[in-house]
């Protein structure tokens, strides 16, 4: 279940971001949930409390995988004589 306020978009700005239980932050990022676990107990990613529930904002999910990205190494070739 995707926890969010019912009505209106999803990128309206007034609207409280999509918050993913740790399974599914997993299923996003194509691991197990222990994984994510990690990331918050290193606190590596940013996360919400719900009463005793962690929950993972769609924004903090892809704001962590943004600052995994490498840029690619882009060389020239050079002519053998």
């Amino acid at each position: 279940m995707i926890y969010r306020q019912q009505g209106g978009r999803r990128d309206d700005p007034g609207m409280p971001p999509v918050l993913l239980t740790v399974e599914q932050a997993a299923e996003r990022l194509g691991t197990k949930p222990r994984f994510v676990r990690r990331l918050i107990a290193e606190r590596r990613i940013e996360f919400h409390k719900v009463g005793r529930h962690v929950r993972i904002s769609e924004p903090a999910l892809a704001e962590f995988i943004e600052a995994g990205r490498v840029a690619p190494v882009r060389c020239s070739r050079r002519k053998v004589a």
